[in-house]
């Protein structure tokens, strides 16, 4: 699928943003005074461009509040109402950290939970997608939420914890990848099934359905050569795990961790790109893209 700018940085953006606040609202960092205000507005800041780069990726940003009505049945619904009811929740925990040097646990408890589900919500909007075949896999969530709370890890300065979480990002990655890469044959999707075709024989195509480029082929149809497709996993996993590992392992300081929070940010958005452009999506089947 084409790999749209604002939903790359909406998903890393945001997800680090929800992911420093699970930390903050646990109170495994309980800053207070102005550490809080600059923490929790790290945080929502994160979460909040995010948000707005999304908003951005709709064909009419004026309809984003529609977005909210549909919670019933739309994951895309469900991550926005939990988003605002996360920011909603935790802001009376964030001011009573920042202006009174007194948190509100049970509130951060509770917004922290909702943070959580946030970050799960934004990767079911895309695992729960059959049309296509390597989100739609149990491998999608973990991703997701590992990456959000290792890049919280790291803007919370909790080395520890994030190195740990780092290690199990890597391992979500490489799994989701070896995995994915298995998803579109065992789905047994070809020509013949998407025409209806099949059982009359071999199907291949005559000439493609459009003489010229059309909304799918430019949104659904995206393709990367295997062998970029190589590159940018290892430049992925090196700058998003590996690099930060290494640095993290080094003492504690703040120079180290704005380096493994840069490295990190830069292999994420080489993964989420790959993420999008990796995806192939069944109405290429039409076009003989697979």
């Amino acid at each position: 699928m084409h790999p749209a700018p604002s939903l790359i940085l909406f998903t890393v953006l945001s997800g680090m943003g929800f992911g420093l606040l699970v930390w903050l609202g646990l109170g495994l960092r309980a800053p207070t005074g102005l550490a809080a205000f600059i923490l929790f507005g790290l945080g929502y800041g994160l979460a909040g461009a995010g948000l707005i780069a999304a908003a951005f990726h709709l064909g009419h940003p004026e309809r984003a509040l529609k977005a909210f009505s549909q919670w019933r049945s739309s994951w895309l619904s469900r991550e926005a109402v939990l988003s605002a009811a996360t920011l909603a929740v935790m802001a009376p925990h964030a001011a009573a950290s920042v202006f009174m040097d007194m948190p509100l646990p049970l509130l951060g408890w509770l917004g922290a939970a909702l943070a959580l589900a946030t970050i799960f919500a934004t990767a079911m909007i895309y695992a729960q997608i059959r049309a296509v075949p390597r989100w739609h896999h149990w491998s999608t969530p973990p991703v997701f939420v590992l990456a959000a709370l290792a890049g919280g890890a790291v803007l919370a300065a909790q080395q520890t914890l994030a190195l740990w979480l780092m290690l199990a990002l890597g391992l979500a990655m490489i799994v989701h990848w070896v995995l994915g890469d298995q998803r579109f044959a065992l789905a047994r999707s070809d020509t013949g099934t998407a025409t209806g075709l099949g059982r009359l024989g071999r199907v291949r195509l005559l000439e493609p359905p459009h003489s010229g480029r059309n909304y799918l082929l430019r949104e659904m149809v995206h393709v990367v050569g295997r062998k970029h497709a190589r590159k940018l996993r290892v430049i992925a996993l090196v700058l998003g795990v590996v690099l930060p590992v290494i640095v993290l392992l080094l003492p504690a300081g703040y120079v180290i961790v704005l380096i493994a929070l840069l490295a990190h940010i830069a292999g994420m958005l080489a993964q989420r790109w790959l993420f999008f452009a990796e995806a192939e999506h069944v109405v290429g089947l039409y076009y003989g893209k697979r």
